[in-house]
């Protein structure tokens, strides 16, 4: 199921070496889990603290550098971009097509981003 309403900006949850690899190279694929699935995996705002605590908070814990970039789906190709059913029925972005570095409007660590997009984390 494909749903038609695209927010005006997604989220991506990404580690160091994904984050480096887009602005050096311009655009990415995006990570192992995104190769896997065949597109790259965003959050709205509101789903952005259910991902972090499901698919990255140990990593956070261990240490690791994570990145919420935050992107702006008007630069992104349109038909390329969809909201498709996942997680809990809920309805989360997916791109079908490498994400390039102009549709980044901003990358925050996730330690400032918690607290600059008002979320509420334990990590």
């Amino acid at each position: 199921m494909q749903g038609t309403n695209i927010p005006a900006k997604v989220f991506k949850i990404c580690d160091d070496a994904l984050w480096r690899t887009l602005q050096n190279a311009g655009q990415t694929e995006g990570s192992a889990d995104d190769l896997r699935d065949g597109f790259i995996h965003f959050s709205t705002r509101e789903q952005l603290l259910a991902t972090f605590e499901k698919y990255f908070a140990a990593a956070f814990q261990r240490g690791d550098l994570l990145w919420v970039l935050e992107i702006d789906t008007g630069l992104l190709p349109h038909a390329a971009l969809r909201m498709e059913v996942s997680r809990m029925g809920q309805l989360f972005p997916h791109l079908y097509a490498p994400l390039e570095l102009n549709a980044v409007l901003s990358a925050r660590s996730w330690s400032d981003a918690h607290v600059a997009l008002g979320l509420s984390a334990s990590s």
